[in-house]
């Protein structure tokens, strides 16, 4: 039984990794998950320099999921490469390093930092606003996700995945951007922005209104916009989005997905991605799976 998965040239043992901002870099849930098991580890987002993040509160609780504005707190790049990237190259896992910024300049000084680091694949994430633009994200606007797309790749020495917002008219549009850029993978789907307000203190939950939505609640979108996108690119996809159980990664695989990453589940349950690699196998066992290449995009 084969769970070998091939990303833009780079052999992942399984297809199982979890979504970048709920793992920490991978130390933080070092004592409760054998990193050696996943597919790949993503580091939290990571800038030029350090971001302090959103004015508090930044988290709160929604049916089915949860609202985040953290803001992208990091600690930047230098600390990433002196304290994380050692820690993870102890673990037989691929190392992903998330890259946020304000500007295009700011990914392209992420990217060439860590050209020249033990790392396996990089994935940028254009849902970030874009400041020069007057704050609308990149990931919003077609011919801005080309354009970044275009000149990451210029600096990249790593494979570099692209991770596409779903808060746009269409998702398949922003995905062939993402291609004709030269994009090697696509990740999607990043968080869909949202609100809670407090009806006793008549004010907004999070300090910054809105946020990102999270959980299960969000899957049944996600999977949809997987499955579309797969069928407008030849590029492989990393789906994500509502994960709790292996049966959910499994539905991203038949919509087109090659890997998946487990985000928001791990903060109530740290071995979700664990039970995600053990129930994937049990599947296959189940269904007389030799191969998990078989079953990505099955469902047509």
């Amino acid at each position: 039984m084969n769970t070998k998965v091939n990303l833009a040239g780079i052999e992942l043992k399984n297809p199982v990794m979890e979504a970048s901002g709920t793992f920490g870099s991978g130390m933080e849930y070092g004592e409760f998950v054998d990193l050696n098991q996943l597919g790949a580890v993503v580091t939290k987002g990571v800038a030029n320099v350090p971001w302090a993040g959103n004015p508090v509160p930044r988290i709160a609780e929604v049916y089915g999921g949860m609202l985040n504005a953290i803001g992208l707190q990091n600690p930047g790049v230098e600390v990433l490469c002196q304290r994380d990237i050692p820690f993870l190259k102890q673990f037989d896992t691929k190392i992903v390093v998330n890259v946020c910024g304000k500007t295009t300049e700011d990914y392209i000084e992420v990217v060439e930092r860590l050209g020249d680091e033990p790392v396996d694949l990089l994935e940028i994430n254009i849902s970030c606003p874009n400041v020069k633009e007057g704050g609308i994200a990149f990931g919003q606007d077609p011919k801005a996700v080309e354009a970044i797309t275009r000149e990451v790749k210029k600096y990249a020495k790593q494979p570099v995945i692209m991770k596409l917002s779903p808060n746009v008219t269409d998702i398949a549009v922003m995905a062939k951007a993402a291609e004709a850029g030269g994009a090697d993978i696509l990740s999607l789907i990043n968080t869909i922005t949202g609100m809670k307000i407090d009806i006793e203190r008549q004010t907004f939950v999070l300090a910054n209104k809105t946020g990102g939505m999270s959980g299960p609640a969000i899957k049944p979108v996600a999977v949809r916009m997987v499955y579309q996108v797969a069928q407008v690119v030849k590029i492989p996809i990393i789906g994500m989005g509502g994960i709790l159980t292996a049966e959910d990664a499994i539905e991203f695989i038949l919509a087109g997905a090659t890997a998946v990453a487990v985000g928001t589940a791990n903060f109530r349950n740290p071995t979700a991605t664990i039970e995600c690699v053990k129930g994937i196998e049990e599947y296959m066992r189940r269904h007389k799976v030799e191969d998990i290449k078989d079953l990505v995009g099955m469902v047509k």
